[in-house]
């Protein structure tokens, strides 16, 4: 086969052909708490080659930024809404396949306010201020304006085939050009695989051939995907994206860069209460060496269930252990764990150091782990209406603790302090060696834990802010902040998938050394 498109560049890396200066029209409009990372910048240089050099581009690109989770691509996505403005773009199709990223997305995207708002306040190109609107059609939008259209992948099947009046249609795209923004793109290969499952069918009546016909309609219409998760190991896919990958970046390289957290393996040996009890324990232990060195750190556990009933349950059995919790039993799961050097530590830290007594402690817990500190997200209908915050989890007046859930946070979910997920079901569901959906879902969350919580060393004031900690001092109590730690059950299983730690679900089978997080 001949050489990809993400061959080509790395040539031209090697000639010196992609050095580029990130123009201010970039620079100077994004957030301004927003610092472009090495990688990021290598990826706009990549694009800024690409659409003014490179002699094979077409007039309508098609391209996939293959990224891991975590690393930044929608501030990509924000640095290049900004220079196709510039180069003459107006109207941008952003859509996902989860109507819950929605909401989040758009907060991102349009509001001055938010924590994670993507823009500067005001946003400047050619000496003119530019705004940033959502639109719901691309018919009489201003032409001075960047107009988004957010949506599900659905919503936009079901409108190209029953239009509706002031709803985005197909004439907007013959009439309009539109640069097509895909998150979490790897749900659009349903119709490049040959042999697809039920669900897979059902996919590929709406999405990749809703998305080909409209970016068919232009011919300077773009069409830019962003994913960490496409299965460049099925062949047909492989083929599809054989001169559309524009930049590479593997979850491997993102943690050997120190942009992430690390993953710990905690096997227990115990009741899914139990590991509940110690989940809490540790969390609290983060939060308050947190205090002691004077920075804010609320820690988030992340409670996973197999199902929406045992969730529920699971929820339940939370609420009422949290509510009877006594002195007695934080001194009996201490006693208990002389063999757990990390919860041995923590108990030491809080119980000793701190001189917090067991009913104290318990007390405590009481009141940070209420139930009115739990989330259960497995309701559709809910989760949307909680979207914002639960992006939002960093925030000093955000007090959730606690989010119980089956598969609903797997893709899209943005938190920098989801530091423990807990397995609470003992089963896997891998068979012959390949990964199986329930394994699938766990690799996407294990992304969400590793989205590293930047904060300044007190010690370490030269360290940057944004990178990894510790690494070669673990024994310092700041050291626990490197990690999201993921306790599962010590089964026959666990054995045998103990490498499952990295968010690219290839590595799910393999060996631990072979493993981006092994």
């Amino acid at each position: 086969m001949s050489q990809t498109l993400n061959d080509k560049l790395n040539g031209a890396v090697e000639l010196g052909l992609l050095k580029k200066d990130i123009p201010d029209h970039i620079t100077g409009n994004i957030a301004g708490k927003i610092r472009l990372r090495p990688y990021q910048v290598t990826a706009l240089e990549r694009w800024l080659y690409y659409i003014e050099d490179f002699p094979q581009r077409p007039t309508n690109p098609h391209l996939l930024f293959h990224m891991a989770t975590g690393s930044g691509k929608t501030v990509l996505m924000a640095a290049l809404i900004l220079d196709l403005y510039r180069r003459g773009y107006r109207n941008f199709l952003f859509f996902v396949n989860s109507a819950q990223i929605i909401e989040k997305t758009k907060d991102n995207f349009l509001n001055p306010a938010s924590a994670k708002h993507l823009f500067a306040p005001t946003v400047r190109i050619d000496d003119k201020t530019v705004d940033i609107r959502a639109v719901d059609t691309f018919d009489a939008v201003s032409g001075d304006a960047i107009n988004i259209h957010f949506t599900t992948i659905q919503r936009l099947h079901t409108r190209m085939q029953a239009p509706k009046e002031n709803a985005v249609t197909i004439e907007d795209f013959r009439e309009y050009k539109v640069v097509m923004i895909s998150d979490e793109a790897h749900h659009l290969n349903a119709e490049t695989k040959k042999t697809l499952t039920k669900s897979e069918a059902e996919e590929k009546a709406s999405w990749e051939g809703t998305v080909s016909e409209i970016f068919g309609q232009h011919p300077e219409n773009m069409l830019l995907e962003f994913t960490a998760t496409v299965d460049l190991s099925h062949e047909a896919i492989r083929s599809k994206y054989h001169d559309k990958i524009l930049y590479d970046y593997s979850l491997r390289q993102f943690r050997e860069d120190g942009y992430s957290k690390d993953i710990e393996l905690r096997q227990a040996d115990l009741p899914p209460d139990d590991r509940m009890m110690q989940a809490m324990v540790l969390s609290q232990y983060r939060r308050k060496v947190a205090e002691a060195h004077g920075l804010h750190c609320k820690p988030v556990i992340l409670m996973k269930s197999k199902t929406i009933k045992e969730s529920a349950d699971n929820e339940a059995a939370f609420g009422a252990m949290v509510a009877g919790l006594s002195g007695d039993a934080l001194d009996a799961l201490r006693a208990a764990c002389g063999g757990d050097e990390t919860l041995s530590r923590a108990f030491a830290y809080i119980m000793d150091e701190r001189g917090l007594s067991g009913p104290d402690f318990a007390r405590e817990l009481q009141g940070d782990f209420g139930r009115e500190k739990a989330v259960n997200v497995n309701n559709p209908t809910d989760l949307e209406r909680r979207q914002i915050q639960l992006n939002a989890l960093e925030d000093r007046d955000n007090e959730i603790r606690v989010i119980f859930a089956v598969d609903k946070l797997n893709e899209g979910w943005d938190v920098l302090n989801l530091f423990d997920i807990v397995r609470l079901y003992d089963t896997r569901d891998g068979k012959a060696n390949k990964v199986g959906k329930t394994t699938m879902a766990e690799a996407q969350l294990i992304g969400r834990g590793a989205r590293y919580f930047p904060f300044m060393a007190p010690d370490q004031p030269e360290a940057e802010r944004e990178k990894r900690k510790y690494d070669n001092a673990m024994d310092n109590p700041c050291a626990y902040w490197r990690n999201c730690t993921i306790t599962v059950p010590t089964t026959p299983s666990t054995s045998k998938t103990s490498a499952t730690l990295c968010a690219k679900p290839a590595c799910w089978t393999k060996p631990p050394a072979r493993c981006g997080y092994g």
